[in-house]
């Protein structure tokens, strides 16, 4: 028989399994729906991503910005460090045992080196300096600019723990949700960026 504290943990857990197993499912979905575009689609998808931030103040105003090594045909980014090397600071992020991220520069011309899970990373010591801009790569983002990443809290972790300007996050048109399951320690993005429009302030 269960006794009556065991019945109350189970009734609150029950909530948090709901919104986990809808999560596993959308990324189950729009994972795969990622996976099978076309190069000509990511090319396309990446480069209206590109030109809006180009044009966004804080993009302008940004001296130091942390983006991605993209994978698995996530949005490519890699044509702002290209145009923009020699005028601003670029980082990309490490991850570390305990679900950790720790931020490094990317010197344009260093190699880099394939870290935990196989995505490129540099091998300068680790930043300490400010983060003016990060830009967010996510498994769906929402109308209220909320992100579903891949299930390891790397960036909700890393979001919480670090004081950064502007918060973007980057995704294609079939992955921005009217309305995403969350819970408490989600990290919310200042605004959300796909090929056809800008979401937030």
């Amino acid at each position: 028989m269960l006794f009556e504290s065991q019945i109350l943990d189970i009734l609150r857990m029950l909530p948090f399994q709901k919104t986990a197993k809808r999560k596993a499912e959308i990324r189950g979905l729009d994972s795969q729906r990622r996976r099978v575009m076309t190069t000509d689609e990511v090319h396309e998808g990446s480069h209206k991503i590109v030109e809006q931030i180009e044009r966004m103040t804080c993009w302008k105003e940004a001296k130091t910005v942390m983006l991605y090594y993209p994978i698995n045909n996530e949005v490519d980014l890699r044509a702002l460090v290209k145009k923009y090397a020699d005028e601003k600071t670029f980082l990309l992020p490490a991850t570390l045992s305990g679900h950790l991220i720790e931020v490094r520069q990317y010197v344009k011309g260093e190699p880099l080196v394939k870290g935990r899970f196989g995505i490129p990373e540099p091998k300068t010591p680790a930043w300490t300096g400010d983060i003016d801009l990060i830009l967010v790569p996510g498994v769906a983002f929402d109308k209220d600019c909320r992100r579903l990443g891949r299930g390891g809290g790397y960036y909700d972790r890393f979001l919480k723990r670090i004081k950064i300007k502007m918060k973007i996050g980057v995704c294609y048109d079939f992955q921005l949700h009217d309305d995403l399951p969350h819970a408490m320690f989600d990290q919310v993005m200042d605004r959300v960026v796909t090929p056809s429009k800008t979401i937030g302030g």
